[in-house]
């Protein structure tokens, strides 16, 4: 529970840094550093296994993998710099809901009733936080909730992926796809960053591979049940950062948005483990 925490504050905390640098910077270039500077955070733990993490007979999955991780993430970091982060994050939460869906398809898992009744609540929440019709529908928003989509096809490979490959094959090839990608898509927006644009692009790289670590390793220790509520203090930590360094104050239906988006999230997590778990126990 405790990696858990840490793991939501890393993340919410880069994100905080990618909107405070994408004000200097432009968004996806701030995204290939941080890709960067993630992959050279990884580098003690690759020399460490004498680079064992390279050995895959799946690259054209991890380049699946890269491919749409990279779009998905110049999405989300374009959107965190013109969307309040409280609203980012809540947004954020539509993932595993796409990626259920997406499981359907792609992976041929059933969709029962309660499934159902999850997502559709999951999609109330979204429109509770958008509010279309009511305010303007911004290109942040819309933005956040498309790398949501993609996101959740990345999560999709990340589920087969773990099948064969450890969870530090599987970040390690994300950076050596992704990096490339933003890197090139960066080159016709590029700015020279000065130091302290480099420290905090460093910091976030930083930040983002501690998070992902920290969250792989609490799943190994944890039962997802426990896990996933804590997932929800990204939104706590998004609001109270958000409000003391942006002077953002989430509006009440982001909070109502949220965590209706959440608590649904979150139930469909917690049904899948306990269909995964009774399929696993040896019949009696």
């Amino acid at each position: 529970m405790g990696l858990m925490l840490a793991s939501t504050l890393c993340f919410v905390c880069m994100h905080a840094l990618v909107a405070r640098v994408s004000q200097e910077l432009p968004a996806i270039e701030v995204a290939f550093f941080r890709n960067l500077f993630g992959f050279v955070a990884l580098l003690p733990a690759l020399i460490r296994c004498r680079f064992a993490a390279f050995r895959t007979n799946r690259l054209h999955l991890h380049a699946l993998r890269g491919t749409v991780n990279s779009i998905s993430m110049m999405m989300f970091f374009t959107a965190l710099a013109i969307t309040p982060l409280a609203q980012a994050t809540a947004l954020a939460y539509t993932a595993p809901l796409f990626m259920t869906i997406g499981a359907v398809f792609i992976l041929g898992e059933t969709l029962r009733a309660r499934r159902i009744t999850a997502l559709v609540i999951g999609f109330i929440g979204a429109l509770i936080v958008l509010r279309p019709g009511i305010v303007p529908l911004d290109l942040g928003p819309m933005l956040v909730v498309g790398s949501a989509v993609l996101w959740a096809v990345s999560m999709i490979d990340i589920k087969i992926l773990s099948r064969t490959d450890s969870s530090l094959t599987i970040a390690t090839y994300m950076l050596v796809f992704v990096t490339p990608i933003t890197f090139v898509v960066a080159l016709f927006d590029w700015h020279w960053p000065n130091l302290e644009q480099f420290i905090l692009m460093f910091a976030l790289g930083c930040l983002g591979s501690a998070g992902h670590i920290m969250f792989a390793e609490a799943f190994k220790r944890a039962d997802t049940t426990v896990l996933m509520p804590l997932d929800f203090t990204k939104l706590i930590w998004a609001a109270v950062i958000g409000f003391l360094v942006f002077g953002q104050i989430p509006d009440l239906w982001t909070w109502i948005g949220g965590t209706v988006i959440f608590a649904s999230a979150t139930y469909i997590s917690y049904r899948e483990h306990q269909l995964a778990r009774r399929a696993a126990a040896p019949d009696r």
